[in-house]
């Protein structure tokens, strides 16, 4: 007999041989009929897993945060199964979850694409009706090696080359005629897999590297309901609108294609508007709050990135080149070079804390398949900060850089979620510095937040290998959650490169280094703030703020009038006297997602008044010249400047 607890303290003994379903069933009847898996002391397993010892035991339904990962899992193998009665040819490489669904990796003879889908979605449809059973096999690692040898699963033979120890047991699972190496576990049966959808086709290079087979990569998602399900594909519809890159062409904001190479952006004229009025605050509020703006060059000598030690972390993501018989990178990382400018003098503790920035253009290697608009680039703009200051002055320093992002997080209307990264205590040697030291240090960050009264999850082994950091995750008008600001301390480059101040004591210290990047990548911003905002800008940031409409060109000269007032005021304004109907006019500065229209035709010329309208709303009235240009000029108004403590 065995000993197994229960979440509400109670527990009872049971013989050898029990598995899960056994045990809800004990509880209820419709439990068991709901049970997905079960929980053993932290270890998911098969609800028709004999339980193998004894411990704390949580039967898993609907109801838990892990089921619904199990079902993707499940409804992977689901799809894989559909596709391999559909195309017996299929060899299968991998079909892990992700975020809000799953994919599968499969070269697949005959495939034609989002043309075949439909076909793969209703064959998984049948094999959903027939209730068939997902069963666990364990066999010995030769044996496995041979079952899988025996069907040519190229891809399957090489993960299991992979496999260290070769006395492993090896776990599968079979539904219908689909075998695959799996650690599981999976919902008893397809019955509780009829909440799925097929979401689209990709070629993708098999375990990622150009060098390797293209794979067709099919992708979908899976609900415990079909009201979830359909939640979900709204969202999905919602974001497709929003999409960055839909809208940045739409929008005439930038390009990424053609001659320039693939992960490059050029902004074009009204993306540049954007990003620079973005930059331009970014400035101000830097200077206001402190910093020296700096610049670096966008290359360095190898020597550089080894003393740093982004050689031995990036090399395989940094571009390379020859200069008079020396090598060359083009920087990853603007922290070199900010350490070459704390080092052109001999620094003081008057002189801390020193806190420099740059918007540093940076240059990483990604894969053709990872690149995605202005999210995922090959050339990117940093906002890079480092404070350089003594022990006692992190605290306040920190507080200050996570007030600071949030202003620009707050401004967009934002919301946020922050995670403060450690160490793993019980892997030291994967981080650079002493443990002495980032016990002494890692509190001072949580009290950071915690004198701030933030709100924040401590993750546990999510450290950098250089420090503790502080990540802020933006969260978007869908609830979408990106990586945004990051506040970072560093245990490694101040030894690397011997930093030191003069203290009070006439004696050379250690400096404290923090790294801090307040909305990260520009680009990626960028993007963020085009599908936040649909493409309609704040009016701040608007390329265009207003545009003049004369309804017939007998308004042409009053038209010219206001146009003159409103660029004298220091509005972005375009006059539209093109000879096409007003109609046509105004939808097109709709489309073009233009804040404010000033309409005026034979009454506004006569009255000197325009008919304003606002994109997104209509017509609300009309006003004097200067009393409308002023309430433009109100509107469009940037953000003030953060409070300084």
């Amino acid at each position: 007999m065995i000993r197994i607890s229960f979440p509400d303290n109670s527990s009872r003994e049971i013989s050898k041989g029990t598995t899960g379903r056994d045990v809800a069933l004990s509880i209820s009847k419709g439990l068991a009929k709901k049970a997905l898996a079960f929980e053993l002391d932290g270890e998911l397993f098969d609800l028709s897993c004999e339980i193998p010892h004894g411990g704390s035991i949580r039967v898993i339904t609907a109801d838990d945060e892990e089921s619904v990962d199990i079902v993707r899992h499940s409804t992977a193998h689901l799809m894989a199964a559909a596709v391999l009665e559909l195309y017996p040819e299929t060899k299968f490489g991998i079909g892990p979850t992700i975020e809000n669904g799953f994919y599968y990796d499969m070269f697949i003879p005959g495939f034609n694409g989002e043309k075949d889908i439909a076909a793969v979605r209703s064959r998984m449809k049948r094999l959903v009706k027939k209730n068939i059973s997902f069963e666990r096999a364990e066999m010995p690692y030769s044996q496995a090696v041979e079952s899988f040898s025996s069907h040519d699963e190229r891809f399957k033979m090489e993960l299991l080359d992979e496999i260290e120890d070769r006395g492993e047991t090896i776990s599968l699972y079979t539904l219908g005629d689909f075998t695959d190496l799996c650690r599981g576990p999976h919902v008893p049966s397809t019955r509780f897999l009829s909440n799925f959808e097929l979401l689209s086709v990709a070629g993708a290079y098999w375990r990622g590297s150009e060098e390797n087979e293209m794979l067709t990569r099919i992708y979908g998602t899976a609900f415990h309901s079909r009201e979830d399900l359909q939640s979900h594909l709204n969202l999905l519809e919602e974001a497709k609108k929003r999409d960055h890159r839909k809208l940045g062409v739409e929008l005439e904001l930038f390009s990424s294609k053609g001659m320039g190479g693939p992960g490059f952006v050029y902004w074009l004229p009204k993306g540049t508007i954007v990003k620079e009025s973005l930059e331009n605050l970014w400035k101000d509020a830097h200077r206001y709050m402190g910093y020296q703006l700096v610049s670096t060059p966008h290359i360095a000598p190898v020597e550089l990135w080894k003393t740093s030690g982004h050689l031995d972390y990036y090399r395989d993501n940094m571009y390379f080149t020859e200069v008079e018989n020396g090598e060359y990178a083009l920087k990853p990382m603007n922290c070199p070079g900010h350490i070459i400018i704390y080092r052109n003098s001999k620094r003081s503790y008057k002189e801390l804390p020193m806190r420099i920035a740059e918007l540093g253009t940076v240059y990483r290697y990604e894969r053709s398949g990872a690149i995605h608009g202005l999210m995922r680039v090959r050339g990117f703009t940093v906002d890079d900060g480092h404070i350089f200051c003594t022990s006692d002055q992190i605290i306040s320093e920190i507080q200050d850089v996570v007030r600071f992002a949030l202003y620009f997080l707050k401004i967009f209307n934002f919301g946020y979620q922050i995670e403060l990264s450690l160490m793993d205590p019980a892997d030291p040697e994967h981080y650079a510095g002493d443990p002495a030291d980032w016990a002494r240090v890692e509190p001072l960050l949580a009290k950071a937040l915690d004198d701030m009264g933030e709100d924040y999850k401590t993750v546990t082994g999510e450290a950098a290998f250089y420090g503790p950091k502080i990540d802020i995750k933006l969260r978007d008008a869908l609830g979408r959650y990106w990586q945004g600001p990051t506040v970072q301390f560093d245990f490694n480059i101040p030894g690397r490169f011997d930093l030191k101040y003069i203290g009070a004591d006439g004696a050379a210290h250690r400096v404290y280094m923090v790294h801090r990047a307040l909305l990260g990548s520009v680009e990626r911003f960028i993007g963020n703030l085009i599908e936040h905002f649909t493409g309609n800008f704040p009016g701040w940031l608007a390329p265009v703020q207003l545009v003049i409409l004369p309804i017939t060109s007998v308004q042409n000269d009053f038209a010219e009038r206001v146009y003159k007032k409103a660029v004298d005021a220091g509005l972005r304004c375009e006059l539209d006297n093109r000879s096409e109907t007003i109609g046509y006019r105004i939808r097109e500065s709709e489309t073009g997602k233009v804040p404010h229209m000033f309409i005026v035709g034979e009454r506004e010329a006569g009255s000197e008044t325009v008919a304003v309208r606002r994109h997104g709303e209509g017509d609300i009235g009309t006003l004097p010249i200067d009393e409308a240009v002023q309430a433009v000029v109100d509107a469009c108004a940037r953000p003030a400047l953060p409070e300084r403590r």
